[in-house]
Parts: C-alpha cells; sequence; structure tokens
C-alpha cells in the first residue's frame, strides 16, 4: 500500500510540473501575440523566483536606457556609501551645469525636459545625496541623475554592474547630453540584465541584504506606475524603475504578491509609433504574467 500511495505521489507531481511546463509556455505565446500586435521592438524578462520559471524574449536586445539607467546608479552608490567613500547623509550643493562626454562642453538641464521640478527651485544650496537618490528613482530627476553620477563617476558604475554580471548594461554619462547622443554615445540597456539586477536584489545579495533592502524600500515609492502595475491589485506592490521618451517606454522591477511571493519582470520596447498602444500592451502582458502567478 506504502509503495502504491508513493507512486501515485510521484505521478501527481510529475503530471503538475508537466501542466506548469505547459502553462508557461502558453503564456509566453499569448506574450509574443500581444506584442505582435504592435509595430515596435519588444522584450520581455520574467523570472519567479521560487520556482525558478522563467520566460524571455528578446533578452538581450539593446535598448536606448532612458530611465533605467538610474537603478545601476542607485546600486553604485549604495556600494560606494557602504565602502565609506561618503555616507548618504551627507550634504551637496545642488548645481545646474554639467560636462559633455563627447567634448567636455558645459550643459545645462532644461526644467521642461525633466519629470522632476522642485530642485531646480535650490540650485547654489544643499541637499542630502539621499535626497537626490530618492528623487532620482521615484520622480525619475535629471537633475538629481547627473549630480549623482558626476560624484560617482559613470566607469564605476559600469564596472560594478559588470562585477554583478551583467554584460550588456553600459553607462556611459548622465541625462540631456546632447552632443553625446549626437555622436551615439548613449546609455544601453537589456531586458535580461535588468532583471539579474532585479533578482539579485530581491535575494539582498547586491551590496548587503540591508542595502538592498533600502533600495528597494525607495523603488517602491515609484510614481510612474503605467506599465507594470497599470493593471495590477492595489495589495500587490512592485518596487520599480521606469524610462521613457518617445518611442521608447520601459519599466523594470519587483513584483511583491501578498502571500509573500515575488517575481521579477523587466518589459522594454523601442521604435513605437503608438506610444500609448505599446505602454497598453506591455501593462496587458504584465497582468497576464500576475494571473499566472495567482493560477487564474
Amino acid at each position: 500500500m506504502h509503495k502504491y500511495l508513493l507512486l501515485l505521489v510521484n505521478a501527481f507531481i510529475f503530471l503538475t510540473a508537466a501542466a506548469q511546463t505547459h502553462s508557461i509556455k502558453k503564456l509566453k505565446k499569448d506574450i509574443i501575440t500581444v506584442f505582435s500586435r504592435q509595430p515596435g521592438v519588444f522584450a520581455l524578462a520574467f523570472k519567479d523566483l521560487q520556482t525558478g520559471k522563467t520566460i524571455y524574449i528578446n533578452e538581450h536586445e539593446i535598448f536606448h536606457a532612458a530611465s533605467t539607467m538610474k537603478t545601476p546608479v542607485l546600486i553604485e552608490a549604495y556600494k560606494q556609501a557602504a565602502e565609506g567613500k561618503w555616507s548618504l547623509a551627507d550634504s551637496i550643493t545642488i548645481i545646474n551645469e554639467f560636462k559633455s562626454i563627447a567634448d567636455s562642453s558645459t550643459f545645462k538641464l532644461n526644467i521642461t525636459d525633466d519629470s522632476e521640478f522642485e530642485l531646480y527651485k535650490h540650485i547654489g544650496e544643499k541637499t542630502t545625496l539621499y535626497n537626490l537618490l530618492y528623487q532620482m528613482i521615484i520622480s525619475s530627476s535629471n537633475l538629481a541623475t547627473n549630480m549623482v553620477i558626476d560624484k560617482l563617476g559613470a566607469v564605476n558604475i559600469t564596472a560594478t554592474i559588470r562585477g554583478l554580471g551583467a554584460h550588456d548594461i553600459n553607462v556611459l554619462r548622465g541625462v540631456e547630453d546632447g552632443k553625446a547622443y549626437e555622436k551615439g554615445l548613449n546609455n544601453v540597456v537589456s531586458a535580461y540584465d535588468l532583471a539579474l539586477l532585479f533578482e539579485k536584489m530581491a535575494k539582498g545579495k547586491i551590496v548587503s541584504p540591508g542595502a538592498s533592502q533600502a533600495m528597494i524600500k525607495i523603488l517602491l515609492d515609484q510614481k510612474f506606475s503605467d506599465i507594470i502595475p497599470a493593471k495590477l491589485p492595489p495589495e500587490v506592490k512592485v518596487a520599480h524603475k521606469t524610462g521613457f521618451i518617445t518611442g521608447i517606454h520601459h519599466d523594470s522591477g519587483i513584483v511583491f504578491l501578498p502571500d509573500g511571493r515575488q517575481y521579477v519582470l523587466v518589459l522594454l520596447s523601442k521604435n513605437l509609433t503608438d506610444d500609448k498602444a505599446g505602454i497598453e500592451a506591455m501593462a496587458n502582458v504584465s497582468e497576464m504574467i500576475y494571473k499566472y502567478m495567482m493560477g487564474k
């Protein structure tokens, strides 16, 4: 009898695993169908952090990073703070003058091209490095980003990301460096690399468990919610960073389910001819993955 029950249990486990494999294959096929209906190029990286199941679509395709590169900047800031190079509580003077990596000429950011405006009212005053990091993430402040990158060094940011196993991401410069943009000197990312960083962060493996949690806490306050969280229930929390310029819309982060399970999701797009429709498609894909996770 015991042997018979064991066979039944093993058969049940096998059939359940087979059903789940079929289910995730169908999900990937359905996601590709959604993407195929929109002009443009899409990439996706999904990983269930409990089961290890993944979906990858164009995961190593290179995309202009837009503001998703601010996550690597955040990581480097916490790394340098942990090394004692400076404290997150240190004061820094707010400036609006930066050097182009193209020819070292100076340029300023225009408040009308930024998504955060308060810092511009306080040029010449001091704020904390933590506040710059916070505004860089939750409001996607370009001014805060450029000040932080000037302090950290873009070369250091990329070196740290390489050390974490991300080989597609390249952080060359701050934001709105027009001369660099004209020369094709841009920050780039892939869905695979961003997912890798968020997985390590979720597992407490970036800098330290405490630093990983501190970064997640900031990312949970993200103000832009039109892609990954858009169609999820309010009790589902998302620690994420978006990025957008014309024809390019990204979202990337960790999704926290009410039952304690977590998954990483990265959605990237480029060459969109209808930004609104592209965003809607990615929000729909996020909802599809949530329903898969919930067994719906």
